[in-house]
């Protein structure tokens, strides 16, 4: 009996020091993921901007991993083009922070003042469409076949042009 006892607390120390190692070795590869996303950031912003203080440690680099991912060589919209749709979509939110950020990042990929106010004015018109055909509840399926209807007739008279 006592043979099986120490046997038993042989092997429940063996797995308590395998979980306990297990565990060292995923918080560290944390703190690497951690460590390697802020040192990513800093190196594309000059510095680690505070709203990324505001991310959890452990969600951090699976966020910048995200932002590279969607801003990188494989996205088919133009850095300009990119932030001028961001820069829509956050006057909609509405998001201070947002509109700063893309309004500057736009200027600095080439966009003109006119163009950043189209965006901002086309955000705002979409929006205010939407708020229309939602609030009358516009029926989706009739509205179907008239965008068809439009779509083509639209695509006719381009080609007389």
């Amino acid at each position: 009996m006592k043979k099986r006892n120490n046997s038993a607390i042989r092997q429940s120390l063996i797995i308590a020091i395998s979980v306990f190692t297990i565990s060292l070795s995923a918080q560290q590869d944390k703190n690497e993921a951690y460590e390697k996303a802020k040192e990513e950031i800093v190196g594309t912003y000059g510095i680690f901007p505070q709203i990324y203080d505001a991310v959890p440690e452990y969600a951090l680099s699976s966020l910048w991993e995200s932002f590279k991912t969607l801003t990188g060589p494989n996205s088919a919209l133009e850095p300009k083009y990119r932030e001028l749709i961001s820069l829509s979509v956050a006057a909609q939110i509405p998001c201070s922070y947002c509109v700063l950020f893309h309004t500057e990042s736009a200027k600095a990929h080439g966009a003109t003042q006119q163009e950043i106010e189209d965006a901002i004015a086309q955000g705002a018109f979409t929006r205010q469409m939407s708020a229309i055909g939602q609030g009358a509840q516009i029926d989706l399926d009739e509205f179907k076949k008239e965008m068809r209807q439009m779509m083509d007739y639209m695509a006719e008279q381009s080609k007389n042009k």
